[in-house]
């Protein structure tokens, strides 16, 4: 039975929305040097968009991040390559086939789209930028997205961000986008993001697709470093089920449209402060959508990992109560069972003392000394775990380092999701 990337489990539709769901899409503003277009193109699904293409403004600059899988997509292992070059003209997206595991066949259909895309454009091969997301091991049609091509380049707008979101879905349950504002010299420079995730969620470079555009004028060097670092305390400091996809992949776009400012040549540029902030809460924004529509979920749960080693172990020991089954379900079952925290604490490996481990969940402090507080009221608690928003700090006494994570439950619905599955 084929195997899914990004959570994918039927042809036709997706679940109910997820109750941990934004009220509404945020109103994102056009952005200079960037028009977008979807269509449906029947790469999988029936009636519903899913190809996504991104025009972008000569010059444009390109960062980005992928996947560590070492069964990584065909679209990743383009895009690594093509990132060297820095510069982009445009990125297509399919939702319904990963094209990974698909051998010579999977190199040669991106190729196939990237050609087509160019000539569609008016750009290099080079320049044109991938990612697949759906079931993996099957052949990727590409001659469906290639006649969708026309269509693709006449219907592009600068307004089309809701359309794009909705494309590159799978299981999602809900199109995903952020957007903000930031100051450079003292002018404004528009951010803007779509992503897509729900299942096959863990950290590990990147954790689904996220698209990112700004028309601020920035380096190659600069915005990859930008990249690199936004992520690191965004998209991988979230987990939804444990599995990374074979087709992670995270890109920014810089357009350079928007009024200039004085030239940045280095990352660390005080005037870059305003922007680094804003791009991080867009990412970041982005990421814990992702974790609110996790297959099934029901709790958005944020682990606060303090007094660790350094910020490293702060982040696996987090992971390991994020991702573990039975912290997860004793959420999903409003049950405050804390001695699952302090196994998964336990079995990171990182450094801590027991008998200063500090747990708390909510307002209510539950340890200290290394074990219960004689004034630990558990009805109290009960009664806290019943909200969708769950908050869980460990101090585990040792250091300074400090990380959050985000995740979610792990409900009976991921399990029949994953279960009932069919290719």
């Amino acid at each position: 039975m084929a195997r899914k990337s990004g959570g994918e489990h039927s042809r036709t539709g997706t679940p109910a929305q997820s109750p941990l769901a934004p009220e509404r899409f945020p109103n994102i503003p056009e952005i200079a040097g960037v028009r977008l277009s979807a269509v449906a193109a029947g790469v999988r699904y029936r009636g519903r968009k899913d190809v996504m293409l991104a025009e972008l403004a000569p010059g444009t600059t390109v960062g980005g991040v992928f996947t560590r899988s070492r069964t990584a997509a065909a679209p990743v292992e383009w895009c690594r390559e093509k990132l060297k070059s820095g510069r982009a003209r445009a990125v297509l997206v399919n939702a319904g086939n990963a094209n990974a595991f698909t051998g010579f066949a999977g190199m040669s259909a991106a190729e196939t789209v990237a050609k087509a895309v160019a000539t569609e454009l008016s750009c290099r091969p080079a320049e044109v930028f991938l990612a697949s997301t759906g079931v993996i091991g099957e052949p990727l049609p590409h001659e469906r997205i290639t006649r969708a091509l026309a269509r693709l380049r006449r219907g592009l707008s600068g307004k089309a961000w809701r359309s794009a979101a909705e494309a590159i879905r799978t299981t999602d349950t809900f199109p995903k986008a952020a957007t903000a504002v930031a100051e450079i010299d003292g002018k404004p420079y528009r951010i803007a993001g779509i992503a897509k995730g729900s299942g096959m969620i863990a950290p590990d470079m990147a954790t689904m697709l996220a698209f990112v555009f700004t028309d601020a004028r920035l380096p190659t060097d600069v915005l990859q470093h930008l990249t690199a670092t936004a992520n690191r305390t965004s998209f991988n400091a979230i987990s939804v089920d444990g599995d990374t996809s074979t087709s992670d992949t995270v890109l920014t776009f810089a357009t350079g449209q928007a009024p200039r400012h004085r030239r940045i040549s280095t990352a660390a540029d005080p005037r870059l402060a305003d922007f680094r902030t804003k791009l991080r809460a867009v990412m970041t924004d982005l990421a814990q959508q992702i974790v609110r529509d996790g297959e099934g979920a029901s709790k958005f749960v944020t682990v606060t990992v303090s007094g660790a080693e350094s910020p490293r172990a702060a982040r696996r020991i987090g992971l390991c109560i994020a991702n573990s089954p039975l912290v997860k379900t004793a959420i999903a079952g409003n049950d405050p069972n804390w001695g699952r925290i302090v196994m998964a604490v336990g079995k990171a490996g990182e450094k801590v003392d027991r008998d200063r481990l500090v747990i708390g969940i909510g307002d209510w402090p539950v340890t200290e000394e290394g074990m219960v507080r004689a004034d630990y009221q558990e009805s109290s608690v009960t009664q806290y775990m019943k909200g969708s928003e769950i908050d869980i700090r460990v101090d585990v006494g040792v250091g300074r380092g400090r990380f959050t994570v985000w995740t979610c439950d792990l409900t009976r619905t991921y399990v029949s999701i994953n279960a009932d599955y069919r290719s």
